[in-house]
């Protein structure tokens, strides 16, 4: 018989404080508590949770000219940013040991001068068990954000499951779901910014693809979330609301729609919409071998003798040295 076991999945859809690592990491330490109290195995915190994910801003940045104010946000932001490993990753340590639970949170990574948008994975003894770098940052996202390498695109086991992670639009990256599914992964979590109504349908397809759990997770978030003196929200600066009216506090700024998919493609939950919220779904870890009875995309539905894929999983390191 297939096992019985039933993995209960948290996915928190919080704004982080952001631009304020301390605050930040308070928060996380509260609300792993909160889900652990409810009975969650594991808990996954939104895409850059820690701690921030620069809504409506390009650093001053345009084609051939960069501003001394985005500069020193830039900075603001590498300050309240992680390295690994630090004190703050201790706390989410310490978080995930003191609770006997699983913790992934996205993190802004600092690596010298390059900040990444990374998604940790950290055990229930407090071991980090997977830092995967976002392979290729969206958009504007690539000024801040430096790429990822394939040292970062595994799939963990553990106790409760396979598990792995892609974030945001790594997802639209099929070769980088097909490494996940050749891996085995069973729980897939998708860290995300993305609250537009299509993104349901692409966590849909993932799971009925993967034959695998997906839990999607975003960040709610408000104007009041950012700082008072963050530039796109201040009254001078030109960004405005899709209305042409000035930003307030109590605007919406990141919608959320956090939900958990089941292998064939079926929601367990609904999307959650304009509200700070825990999500919670109990994953029937059975499921993932009975929905493979009719496909599995690297085994009965797989051609290698027509597709192949090859995956390198060195470090992006500029310089070696030896000796």
């Amino acid at each position: 018989m297939t096992s019985s076991r039933v993995v209960k999945v948290a996915a928190v859809q919080a704004a982080p404080v952001s631009f304020d690592l301390e605050k930040s990491l308070q928060k996380l330490t509260r609300l792993t508590a909160e889900a652990a109290t409810a009975g969650a195995d594991l808990i996954v915190f939104p895409e850059a949770f820690l701690s921030a994910y620069p809504w409506r801003y390009a650093f001053d940045a345009t084609i051939g000219a960069r501003e001394p104010r985005g500069r020193e946000w830039y900075a603001r932001y590498h300050d309240s940013a992680i390295s690994i490993p630090s004190p703050a990753v201790d706390t989410i340590s310490k978080a995930a040991k003191s609770h006997n639970v699983y913790i992934q949170v996205g993190i802004i990574e600092k690596d010298g001068g390059t900040l990444y948008c990374t998604a940790l994975l950290v055990g229930k003894d407090g071991s980090v068990l997977l830092k995967h770098r976002k392979l290729i940052p969206t958009a504007v996202e690539r000024l801040v954000w430096g790429r990822g390498a394939g040292d970062g695109l595994g799939v963990v086991q553990t106790d409760i499951g396979k598990i792995g992670t892609l974030i945001c639009w790594e997802n639209y990256m099929p070769a980088a779901r097909m490494a996940l599914y050749q891996q085995g992964v069973e729980i897939y979590l998708a860290p995300n910014a993305d609250d537009l109504p299509s993104w349901t349908a692409s966590m849909q397809h993932i799971a009925k693809e993967g034959r695998c759990f997906v839990v999607s997770v975003n960040s709610m978030c408000k104007v009041s979330d950012f700082p008072k003196e963050y530039p796109p929200f201040t009254p001078e600066h030109h960004d405005r609301k899709p209305d042409g009216s000035a930003w307030e506090p109590d605007d919406i700024v990141n919608h959320g729609g956090s939900f958990v998919v089941g292998p064939l493609g079926v929601p367990l939950t609904e999307p959650v919409w304009d509200k700070e919220e825990i999500v919670y779904a109990d994953l029937k870890m059975s499921e993932v071998t009975e929905s493979r009875l009719d496909f599995d995309p690297v085994g009965s539905y797989a051609r290698p003798d027509v597709f192949t894929l090859t995956v390198n999983t060195r470090p992006g390191t500029n310089v070696n040295f030896t000796s």
